[in-house]
Parts: structure tokens; sequence; C-alpha cells
């Protein structure tokens, strides 16, 4: 003699199967949607040019501001007390 048991056993108050179901077709639609957008989008991206690493550079030379810390040619900021990195 075989039992079947229904695993996972219903719940009360879960929605209906065919609700699920709708629920679950939905999001692999959406999801396809989503995979077809992230191709478009990824090809696109690798015909765009690089940016360039930025340049960074540290003066603690006489006559330069001691500590000054630049990116890309424009000072950002100071390093109070740094004399060289």
């Amino acid at each position: 003699m075989e039992k079947y048991i229904a695993w996972p056993a219903p719940v009360p108050g879960w929605p209906s199967a065919a609700l699920r179901r709708a629920a679950a077709t939905i999001l692999r639609r959406a999801g396809r949607g989503l995979d077809r957008l992230g191709r478009r989008l990824a090809s696109g991206a690798s015909a765009a040019p690089a940016a360039a690493d930025p340049v960074l550079e540290f003066y603690a030379e006489a006559g330069a501001p001691e500590g000054a810390l630049y990116v890309d040619g424009r000072r950002v900021g100071v390093l109070p007390g740094v004399t060289r990195l």
C-alpha cells in the first residue's frame, strides 16, 4: 500500500495555485526582459571608450604647497604633517 503526502502541506492563507502560477509567469517574463536589456546594455558599454585611471600627484618640494595632493592636475587636498610618501 502506498500513501502519498502533499509536501509541503498546504498552508491556510496562501494564495491559490492559479494565482501562484500567474505570478511565476509574470516573474519569468520580467526576468527574460531584464536579461535582454542587460545584454543590450553590456554590448553598448564595450563600444564606449574606457576612462583612463586618475593620475595622483603628491608634492613636498621647496616652493610647492607642502603635503598637497593632486588628482589629474587639480588640487584636492592637503595631507597635514606629511612631507613624503
